[in-house]
């Protein structure tokens, strides 16, 4: 018969393995979405176009809340997500257009 305590401790190393994955995921991630929309902060400053698209943005959100539900991901967390990461990109492209 196992040790329930040696058990559960096992089980916990084995999902912080998992999650310090994901999160390495996460980073590697943002970083690459990140060098793609400080692509487009350039362009935009090249034409001349706003930082800002308000229609995307509405659209992105409706998007990523849809995907949330399906996968069983809170949709208010990832509105909030998509919007702190949508000012974080508009932020960037702002300081383009300077």
């Amino acid at each position: 018969m196992t040790n329930p305590t040696a058990r559960a401790a096992a089980l916990l190393k084995e999902h912080r393995a998992s999650i310090d994955r994901l999160d390495a995921i996460l980073v590697y991630t943002l970083a690459e979405r990140f060098k793609h929309t400080q692509n487009v902060g350039r362009l935009k400053a090249e034409h001349d176009l706003p930082p800002s698209d308000p229609a995307r943005e509405a659209a992105q959100i409706e998007r990523l809340e849809r995907l949330a539900r399906e996968a069983d991901l809170d949709p208010e967390f990832a509105r909030k997500f998509l919007n702190f990461v949508i000012a974080e990109v508009i932020r960037h492209h702002e300081s383009y257009q300077n």
